[in-house]
């Protein structure tokens, strides 16, 4: 009687024969786990262990929102979340701590990936307030359950994505702001010290002057406008309701404002003309400045920056580039950089 493919005779037919039957089975199921082992051991002495794809995980953290993406070990988007304020000057960090570990169960949790796989997953965070080493080194040496982690100032992650790889410089104009350049093998870093002491082309900078504006129009100093009229209101409708409103208000607060702003600039409000025309002030600055150290071409990035783009072109000309990429993706692709070989 001939043999199977696993050695073995056919099993025995009728009633009679159940229990030798389940046998049989139960011994070819054993021979396909000793070939499987017998395969494994082969394949491991000569090529050692099976590699595990890696992960990467980006991180965009901005003084408004805090954006993680997990990307293939081909940089293919998985998955995306967005949550909470993630500037690491507020509260130690915690915020941003918080934000980037919600974000990343969500991000395994959309793409369908077991989250133990964070422990074969490789990070790069941009954050805001990270432009002094110390802040980055402590932020970075948080209790996280990748496999690497590395912290940038958002800056970096921002001119990674702009550029992905070339000279050029780009500056940050969201609720914060900075400006970075690449020209050669030289980084030129400007900005990017706070709300505090910097920040000049923010939206936050640019809301509180307009809180500012407001309390001096309705003062008496000057006739109000329909912007600060309209920002007197948004803000509780007197002036001992502002100020108690800006006894609490964050960066990110002043920086809601520039809705508004944007809106009343576009029907042609004096003070809004008068507060563009300070931003523009703050932005030259930065363009002089990158330009003295020879760089060509500025991409602008950020909420707000990315609103007034269109008046940096006409101002600037073809100084003016658009951004290849995000910030998002610069993160991503830093942590490639700098975790592809680990």
């Amino acid at each position: 009687m001939p043999e199977n493919a696993f050695g073995l005779l056919p099993p025995p037919r009728g009633a009679s024969a159940e229990i030798d039957c389940l046998f049989y089975f139960r011994l070819i199921i054993f021979r396909i786990m000793v070939r499987a082992k017998s395969v494994h051991y082969v394949l491991q002495r000569r090529y050692g262990e099976a590699r595990v794809p890696k992960l990467y995980l980006g991180v965009d953290g901005g003084g408004t929102n805090c954006r993680v993406r997990l990307a293939d070990e081909n940089l293919k988007t998985l998955a995306e979340a967005t949550n909470g304020r993630s500037n690491l000057q507020l509260e130690d960090g915690d915020p941003a701590y918080r934000s980037i570990m919600d974000g990343t169960r969500q991000v395994f949790e959309k793409a369908g990936i077991d989250y133990a796989e964070t422990a074969n997953t490789y990070a790069c965070f941009g954050m805001a307030g990270a432009r002094l080493i110390s802040a980055r080194d402590e932020f970075e040496a948080r209790d996280w359950p990748f496999a690497r982690v590395k912290v940038y100032d958002d800056i970096d992650i921002a001119r990674a994505g702009a550029h992905e790889g070339e000279d050029g410089a780009v500056i940050i104009v969201g609720t914060g702001s900075a400006g970075l350049a690449l020209v050669g093998e030289e980084r030129h870093q400007v900005g990017g010290w706070g709300f505090p002491v910097g920040d000049q082309m923010s939206g936050a900078i640019l809301g509180r002057e307009l809180a500012r504006i407001t309390v001096e129009a309705h003062d008496g100093f000057f006739d109000p406008t329909p912007l600060t009229q309209a920002v007197l209101e948004r803000l509780g409708g007197d002036l001992d309701t502002l100020m108690d409103w800006s006894f609490k208000a964050e960066p990110a607060d002043f920086g809601s404002l520039m809705p508004l702003f944007i809106e009343y600039y576009e029907k042609g409000d004096p003070i809004a003309r008068k507060l563009m025309d300070l931003q523009l002030s703050y932005v030259d600055a930065y363009v002089s400045w990158f330009k003295r150290r020879g760089v060509e071409k500025m991409a602008v990035v950020g909420g707000f920056g990315r609103r007034l783009n269109p008046l940096f072109v006409e101002r600037y000309g073809s100084f003016i580039v658009d951004p290849r990429s995000e910030p998002l993706h610069g993160a991503v692709l830093l942590a490639h950089q700098h975790f592809a070989n680990a």
